[in-house]
């Protein structure tokens, strides 16, 4: 058994380690809900976006845009795969990497596939998999802006509009609630909007300076909100894992401390009583 000195410098240890990881979960909680409302307002504009561009379509149904055009034989596909640049959050990362080694798996043989990251955790994995990585973003901030994920986005459209892409997919963690983020795949390209108008009936906008170039510009700036909205959902799920993992690593620092606050006193206790055999065995030698 340890001495008691040994013990007391563990105990002192884990209560260190509890006073660090109960802060890094009050701070996710706080970081947990600002991201939260980033997601509800990012939704609000993605569903705005995608009503404008149906009732654009409804409108001009004579124009087809390259965005829309499903391709004869798709021979190579590309996944923006978003991950958090930081640990400490669970079986996060692990989810969606998982979901991501298995939808590479799951494709025709002849296929290639290869990712656009955004994280760099994602990043590190793939390349470890052998994956080839086609773009990269890393260092994202906890409050993430659209021009953070603007290269890597651009890069997709511009491969897939040059033919190098057949399909384009965007997997990252959706934030379901504070105990549960789902792992999510959803095709970026081709484009998948709803064809309902929010309108019904013919109708038009007036277009400045024409229907093709806004709608042009439209369809660019709605498959950019898209990821970005999948950038703050996988940064709500980051915090609320984070925070999720830290209470859990706090717990048991407490009941490690119960553990070895016992060991201590039977210690404690044991050498008490060895000092107290030793006081009656010298003084019965001396009698």
């Amino acid at each position: 058994m340890a001495s008691a000195k040994e013990i007391r410098g563990q105990i002192k240890a884990v209560q260190n380690t509890a006073k660090i990881t109960k802060a890094m979960e009050m701070v996710a909680a706080s970081k947990m809900r600002k991201a939260q409302q980033r997601v509800l307002d990012a939704r609000s504009y993605a569903e705005g976006i995608r009503q404008v561009i149906a009732n654009l379509m409804q409108a001009h149904p004579e124009y087809q845009h390259s965005f829309f055009t499903p391709r004869e034989t798709v021979k190579r596909i590309a996944i923006v795969l978003v991950s958090t640049d930081k640990g400490l959050c669970g079986g996060l990362n692990t989810n969606a990497l998982r979901l991501a080694v298995q939808t590479i798996k799951n494709q025709q043989q002849g296929v290639e596939v290869e990712v656009i990251n955004i994280g760099r955790r994602g990043g590190a994995f793939m390349r470890r998999f052998g994956v080839t990585i086609a773009g990269s973003i890393e260092d994202i901030p906890d409050s993430p802006e659209l021009s953070d994920v603007l290269g890597g986005v651009g890069l997709a459209m511009d491969r897939f509009v040059a033919g190098d892409f057949d399909e384009v997919h965007l997997l990252f963690s959706e934030f379901v609630n504070t105990m549960s983020q789902k792992p999510t795949l959803t095709q970026l390209l081709p484009c998948p909007v709803s064809e309902e108008p929010s309108h019904p009936g013919y109708w038009d906008y007036i277009y400045e300076p024409d229907s093709q170039v806004v709608l042009d510009g439209l369809l660019r700036r709605f498959i950019e909100s898209l990821v970005y909205h999948g950038v703050l959902e996988n940064k709500a799920c980051e915090q609320s894992a984070r925070m999720v993992a830290m209470k859990s690593a706090t717990d048991n620092a407490k009941s490690m401390v119960k553990d070895l606050q016992i060991t201590y006193n039977k210690a404690r206790q044991a050498a008490i009583t060895q000092e107290l055999a030793e006081i009656v065995a010298g003084g019965a030698a001396a009698g």
